[in-house]
């Protein structure tokens, strides 16, 4: 069998433009899985309301973080996907490497269909988001499975479904953080770290979903390898949309209340973005710290994500091919 890898973000608009953020949007936003709505009501709301109003805001945004050729985000994971075929290499592991986004270009059908043109007859499959939720890891294997049904002759198909407290993951974000205290200075008492993980809203945690226990896993598992006490870190929800409950706490008010209570320094890490994206480089780097500042904080470090971490490409490599399956 000839095996090919497939590396799944989300995704990212074309351009940082109003037209092509729409396109994005519609897409993302028109998934039921990212969307729990009865689709009568939310549709007409998403497209003669939501869309119009958001595409224009979001393209600011993304504008302010757009990298030289690309959104941040696919530039990161074209590049692990680069790294990860050299890592496999050199580990002697015949396998090909590829990279695709739920939402947006490349899209995970086409990149599918590219990988059975290589002949390729077994899938492992990747989606990087090391929490498992239904709107993220799921909404990638429908998306695959939607491919499968076009398919005659399909191929093996293995995913990961998770990897929140996997040693090599959590090996690779205590590096990230060591190298930034060896940066600016170890923590003291007026310092906090924060780790902030994507929101959901509070019905998905009541309808079954994992994600908050294992984001609550990752942080905790993180702090131990860090030696903190509990009173040093704090684990955090960001991204809330509308106004319904969200996962709590929220950051940004947390950030604000610890401004105000006389923390003077803050170290903030995402653990649940593998690569960094809107979410991590405008309303963190930017907006937060903002915040905070407002709030009358001091310094605020933001901890860039996983990228191009070499303990990362390893532990994708270890994740897809534990050594008892590479043997």
């Amino acid at each position: 069998m000839k095996t090919g890898v497939l590396l799944t973000n989300l995704g990212s608009p074309d351009a940082p433009t109003p037209a092509a953020v729409r396109r994005y949007l519609r897409e993302f936003l028109a998934d039921p899985r990212v969307v729990e709505l009865p689709r009568l009501l939310w549709l007409p709301l998403l497209h003669g309301l939501i869309l119009p109003l958001r595409a224009r805001r979001s393209a600011a945004k993304y504008a302010l973080i757009w990298g030289k050729n690309d959104a941040p985000l696919r530039e990161h994971t074209q590049h692990q996907a680069q790294l990860l075929q050299a890592e496999l290499t050199a580990r002697a592991i015949d396998a090909q490497v590829f990279f695709a986004m739920r939402y947006g270009k490349p899209a995970i059908g086409k990149t599918l269909d590219a990988m059975r043109a290589a002949g390729i007859t077994r899938v492992l499959l990747l989606p990087l988001y090391p929490q498992y939720a239904a709107s993220t890891t799921a909404s990638t294997l429908d998306a695959v499975c939607a491919w499968l049904v076009r398919c005659r002759n399909q191929p093996e198909i293995r995913s990961v479904r998770g990897f929140s407290g996997h040693p090599g993951y959590l090996a690779a974000l205590e590096a990230n953080v060591r190298n930034h205290w060896r940066t600016h200075g170890a923590p003291d008492d007026k310092t906090r770290l924060i780790l902030s993980f994507h929101g959901l809203p509070e019905k998905s945690r009541r309808l079954g979903d994992p994600y908050y226990d294992e984001c609550q896993q990752t942080g905790r598992l993180l702090a131990q390898r860090l030696q903190l006490e509990r009173e040093q870190y704090y684990i955090c929800f960001q991204s809330r949309f509308g106004r319904a409950a969200w996962l709590q706490p929220y950051t940004v008010p947390t950030l604000q209340r610890l401004a105000r209570s006389g923390v003077q320094r803050v170290d903030l890490l995402c653990p649940g973005f593998a690569a960094d994206c809107l979410e991590t480089l405008e309303e963190i780097a930017l907006a937060a710290k903002s915040s905070f500042r407002t709030a009358g904080g001091g310094e605020f470090h933001y901890i860039p994500a996983l990228n191009a971490s070499p303990l990362w490409i390893k532990a994708l490599a270890d994740l897809l091919f534990p050594l008892s399956d590479a043997q």
